[in-house]
């Protein structure tokens, strides 16, 4: 599939599916987002970009902390979701922006701090989308990136980013910690910091705030029970009843990275 393919399909997933993604709890709270917050050394006088916005809950939580966050997303529908909950939350220091992380309508060195939280599986072109980034960051700025990645072993990441894919087409690539590394550093990005969070996905939620059809749901959760036992252990599988998958495990991590000044 081409690029702007690839594109057309994440803008019709998430333009049907925006309301789940600003209520869903794994996107709305989570312990990366407190670290994000209390890592971005936000202050008054500076500007954010949020990149692939979603929800709007990184902007939102960034917006009291700053002089101004501009929200970007491809998606249009979930722009307008953004920017109902972020106005409804009281914030009005926050502009709405459309636009393609891998082509950022902006001019250079510009923004003080840029973000990016559990999006970056959908980009096409990941490194494009790290250059562009780099490219509108003032010197000394930041970025912060938050997203699924991939264990290092070739058989677990491959499960994972399968079942990912499965679940939702749109689903591009989760990224292994090693490999975020070395794009960022390529990108001339120095790294500072990275953290680690267990995420647990809650399979039947997990597969409908993806808009899964049911018949796909179950299909979908056979193959995972048939996987064999080293994966089951390693992604943590749940069964409530037998043949029933409650939940399963994955890991987030928090990346933080500065431009030289």
């Amino acid at each position: 599939m081409t690029h702007d393919g690839m594109k057309g399909q994440v803008q019709q997933q998430f333009g049907k599916n925006a309301e789940k993604y600003v209520t869903s709890p794994l996107h709305a709270k989570g312990k990366d987002l407190d670290v994000l917050v209390s890592s971005s050394g936000a202050s008054p006088d500076m500007h954010v970009l949020d990149i692939a916005t979603g929800g709007g809950h990184v902007a939102c939580a960034l917006a009291p902390l700053v002089k101004q966050v501009t929200a970007l997303d491809l998606t249009e529908p979930m722009l307008q979701v953004a920017e109902r909950f972020i106005r409804e939350s009281g914030h009005q220091n926050v502009n709405f922006v459309p636009g393609d992380a891998e082509h950022l309508p902006f001019e250079d060195d510009v923004f003080d701090i840029v973000t990016c939280r559990i999006a970056a599986h959908h980009f096409p072109d990941v490194f494009s989308f790290l250059t562009e980034a780099f490219r509108v960051t003032k010197p000394g700025g930041r970025l912060l990136l938050i997203d699924n990645v991939a264990p290092e072993r070739d058989e677990y990441d491959q499960f994972y980013n399968e079942v990912e894919k499965r679940r939702d087409p749109s689903h591009v690539r989760a990224w292994r910690k090693s490999e975020w590394i070395r794009m960022m550093e390529v990108a001339e990005y120095r790294v500072e910091a990275m953290v680690s969070f267990e995420k647990t996905f809650l399979f039947e939620d997990w597969c409908k705030r993806a808009g899964l059809p049911e018949a796909d749901v179950r299909e979908l959760e056979a193959s995972m029970l048939c996987a064999p036992s080293v994966i089951k252990k390693f992604f943590r599988f749940e069964e409530a009843v037998p043949n029933k998958l409650s939940s399963f495990g994955g890991e987030s991590v928090l990346i933080q990275a500065s431009k030289a000044r």
